[in-house]
């Protein structure tokens, strides 16, 4: 008779957990403020990120959660083939070759850089997308993507419209006219594999105020100052999660 033995499916998915593990350990940390996470609400946790403070025993990725990132990785490998495969003429390198590198830009001597996700340089006519125009793909849990779904992306995800505003800005000088087209924003459901698209016009003010705060962090690093952090309580929503809670709360205000 078959047997289920639990403790060789442990066994097995801590060799992999481990695997996992190992492999981000040796991935070097990034030295610069990513376009992508400057829409976080506290300035001080983005200075810590920034600074590459460690974080609080016990806050660092487990194998789980780097299962979790790989999924949303290939996912969003499958979604740049469904649209290709629809006739969007999206670019995900430079050259379309897998040694070409991702779009991007870098300012501040390299201290503020985005990676996106591609350009859209071409459509069926029927969809009347102006372009070129940046692309931006999530993948989401079903709750976070309904929820996407019901508010779109800029009220139910502000993160996300930060960084669509900022690479629609700084990628104007290599992308001529990215700016004034609307960006596609696409969700996949992971749980579901529904998809979402919307269009998302440039936000001006939105990158403007971000790209102060990215050069307000800079600043305020080089000085030594530390930032004001985003709650009054230490049982803030937002701190609970935070994985430099303990540093933070035993700092100064």
């Amino acid at each position: 008779m078959l047997t289920f033995n639990p403790s060789f499916a442990d066994r097995l998915n801590g060799l992999v957990d481990d695997a996992l593990e190992a492999e981000r350990s040796a991935t070097l940390p990034r030295d610069y403020l990513g376009a992508s996470r400057l829409g976080v609400s506290c300035e001080r946790a983005l200075q810590f990120e920034f600074a590459r403070a460690p974080v609080d025993d016990g806050a660092g990725f487990d194998g789980r959660t780097l299962r979790i990132f790989a999924i949303g990785h290939a996912l969003e490998d499958l979604a740049v083939r469904w649209l290709r495969d629809a006739g969007v003429d999206l670019y995900t390198r430079k050259g379309d070759r897998p040694d070409g590198g991702q779009f991007g830009f870098s300012v501040a001597n390299g201290r503020i850089q985005g990676h996106v996700d591609g350009i859209v340089a071409g459509a069926p006519e029927p969809l009347g997308l102006a372009v070129p125009a940046l692309w931006e793909c999530k993948t989401m849990s079903a709750k976070n993507w309904r929820d996407t779904v019901a508010k779109g992306v800029v009220i139910a995800k502000p993160v996300y419209a930060a960084q669509i505003a900022l690479y629609q800005a700084y990628m104007e000088p290599s992308v001529p006219g990215i700016s004034e087209a609307p960006a596609l924003f696409t969700a996949v459901n992971k749980d579901t594999a529904e998809l979402h698209h919307e269009l998302v016009p440039f936000d001006g003010a939105l990158a403007q105020r971000m790209s102060d705060r990215a050069v307000r962090i800079l600043q305020a690093t080089d000085a030594g100052e530390l930032l004001p952090r985003m709650a009054t309580t230490r049982d803030h929503f937002e701190c609970r999660f935070c994985p430099w809670a303990e540093r933070c709360w035993e700092l100064a205000p």
